[in-house]
């Protein structure tokens, strides 16, 4: 066990805790754009930052990757790290101004415009890598991925064609903070002409169930199935099973 400090708050906590998880225990709230808890800790939108103190020495880090060190002290509201949470907000606005998270981040943090130059079009993917990454670690069929550089750095699919392996599971849907990510549609229509009357679930291609036909002509926002299986789970089948029990069904 490790004994930290998070805003004053003395906590102990297992070794390899990140601190973010040592603040959400404490009811302490910091805020991600890239951050779910199933998938391994990226650090793509740096709004989780905090102020370290180590042996004396201040550094800022993402809680979300940082694991805990015995008394180390955390500020994960204190003016420097606020003032870099506000100017990544205006880099946000700055090429999402439309989305709907993007705004109640900055309206949480007082952001009302921004002074970098907005693109000539507006932006809905924040380049988390949430969609990315699930589809690589808990899917297994790696159907997207980032394409480009710089500025021109997007998500896209091989040759801007929907992937065969992808199994239009939805997952990549499910945990997009923004929206942006709306292939499912695309992907349902091309199983249903290359699977053709062998009809097998999604579920059953995710590997969550071992056997199931799918009765509702891939229309899975329809279906009674998935409603009762999310509901059950709480939320997404490739979120709420362990990879052993998708690969063994």
């Amino acid at each position: 066990m490790v004994t930290l400090e998070i805003d004053g708050q003395e906590i102990e906590v297992e070794e390899g805790t990140t601190v973010l998880k040592g603040a959400q225990k404490l009811g302490i709230y910091i805020p991600t754009l890239c951050y779910e808890e199933t998938i391994k800790p990226y650090g793509a939108c740096r709004l989780c930052v905090v102020e370290t103190i180590v042996n004396d020495r201040s550094m800022f880090q993402s809680s979300c990757s940082l694991s805990v060190a015995e008394g180390m002290i955390v500020k994960t509201n204190s003016k420097p790290v606020v003032k870099g949470r506000k100017i990544l907000l205006e880099l946000y606005l700055s090429r999402c101004p439309e989305v709907k998270r993007v705004r109640e981040l900055c309206d949480q943090y007082g952001v009302t415009e921004t002074r970098f130059t907005t693109f000539d079009k507006s932006e809905d993917c924040v380049l988390c890598g949430l969609c990315v990454r699930v589809c690589e670690e808990l899917v297994g069929a790696r159907a997207i991925d980032f394409v480009g550089r710089g500025t021109e750095r997007k998500v896209d699919v091989p040759f801007e064609r929907v992937w065969d392996e992808c199994v239009a599971c939805g997952a990549c849907t499910y945990v997009c903070p923004t929206g942006h990510i709306q292939n499912e549609a695309h992907r349902v229509a091309q199983l249903k002409r290359q699977l053709g009357i062998q009809r097998k679930c999604r579920y059953m291609l995710m590997g969550a169930v071992s056997n199931k036909l799918c009765p509702n002509n891939y229309e899975c926002w329809r279906c009674e199935y998935e409603q009762r299986t999310e509901y059950r789970l709480g939320e997404h089948a490739v979120l709420a099973l362990k990879p052993a029990q998708r690969q063994g069904g």
